[in-house]
């Protein structure tokens, strides 16, 4: 079973720091063509936000952090840009996780994988094995993924694993089978770039997951923009399907407390 509270299903603990930062680096394009640099100069500027955004994880103690890097819609972009963002990702992983393992992150890469050629595929499988055991933030990274097929698989999986249920399945059942069973729901979700959806991130988790929209774009997103960001998330209250004057009254629950009490 999962080992973290659903939003739905009960009421999450919350604090001043969100444990779980979700990100949709959007702007990278945009921000390469603002300088008349093809795109993928921007993509790879995007990898250096990255590592920014790991580091500010990292010394604020952000648990974990999942970044959008490829959906499984974005097969429809022209090949050669595909092909471009492929070779981006692998030599990221070779360059990358060394770094990573020695600052006791793990990365773990979660959507449909079996898109991706041999060698991709044995990447991403070395980093997850070399960075398994470590426990001061996680990282990961979603691509070819889709909220939708993350449900669609984890219902087929339940299906195959827990006939004798069929008919009576409640989200308890399904938590376990879904791409990121691992990881409490996120508190913060971030789009950069100026686009204000989830364009089918994790469609499941974000059910209670306060959102924030920036024009900034992802290249540009360095520490003072996350700043911004977590500033907004301190100053909302988390109610969870509750009005405020429940909140207000309290009932002993950690999440019965304004974010920024």
């Amino acid at each position: 079973m999962a080992s973290f509270k659903s939003s739905t299903r009960t009421i999450p603990d919350t604090g001043r720091v969100p444990r779980h930062v979700a990100i949709i680096m959007d702007g990278n394009g945009r921000w390469a063509k603002k300088r008349f640099l093809p795109r993928f100069a921007g993509h790879s500027r995007g990898v250096e936000t990255v590592r920014e955004a790991v580091r500010y994880c990292l010394d604020r103690r952000i648990g974990y952090l999942t970044l959008f890097a490829f959906s499984s819609e974005n097969w429809r972009r022209p090949a050669e840009e595909v092909s471009l963002l492929m070779q981006l990702f692998a030599r990221a992983l070779m360059q990358e996780v060394s770094k990573l393992h020695a600052n006791g992150v793990r990365l773990k890469i979660v959507g449909d994988l079996s898109r991706f050629d041999a060698e991709l595929q044995a990447l991403i499988d070395a980093a997850e094995r070399q960075t398994v055991s470590n426990g001061k933030l996680t990282l990961t990274i979603a691509a070819n993924y889709g909220g939708r097929w993350d449900i669609v698989q984890a219902v087929n999986r339940m299906a195959v694993e827990r006939p004798e249920k069929r008919g009576e399945w409640t989200e308890d059942d399904l938590a376990p089978y879904l791409a990121m069973s691992y990881a409490p729901e996120p508190d913060l979700f971030i789009r950069t770039g100026g686009e204000e959806r989830i364009s089918n991130f994790l469609l499941w988790q974000l059910a209670y997951t306060e959102c924030y929209f920036t024009a900034t774009l992802w290249p540009e997103f360095d520490s003072t923009a996350f700043d911004k960001a977590v500033s907004s998330y301190q100053k909302r209250e988390r109610r969870f399907g509750r009005t405020s004057e429940q909140l207000a009254a309290g009932d002993g629950h950690p999440a019965d407390a304004k974010i920024d009490a």
